[in-house]
């Protein structure tokens, strides 16, 4: 994200926010990136837990991921990462310009 008040108003919301994708050893799969797709479609923004096996860094899995995904990298945090990817229509989170 390039503006700095979306990007702090979408970590605010990522806080309550509880990882539903993890990546392991295995790193960026095939299954990784369908279900990342499908939680997008759904949520606009999720959470990834990067175990300590996941084969590249954290930073570089997390660009992997949001590059395959069309999604943004809002934060890296730890072991965590919050992607977001908003809909063009039907947006449930509306951040400020």
């Amino acid at each position: 994200m390039e503006v700095r008040r979306p990007q702090h108003a979408a970590r605010a919301l990522g806080q309550r926010l509880a990882a539903t994708l993890h990546v392991g050893r295995d790193g960026i799969t095939a299954a990784v990136v369908e279900q990342a797709e499908t939680q997008l479609r759904a949520q606009e923004l999720i959470k990834v837990r990067m175990t300590e096996n996941t084969p590249a860094s954290r930073h570089e899995t997390a660009d992997e991921l949001a590059g395959r995904t069309g999604a943004e990298v809002v934060q890296v945090l730890g072991r965590t990462a919050l992607l977001y990817r908003g809909r063009v229509e039907e947006s449930t989170i509306v951040l400020p310009t």
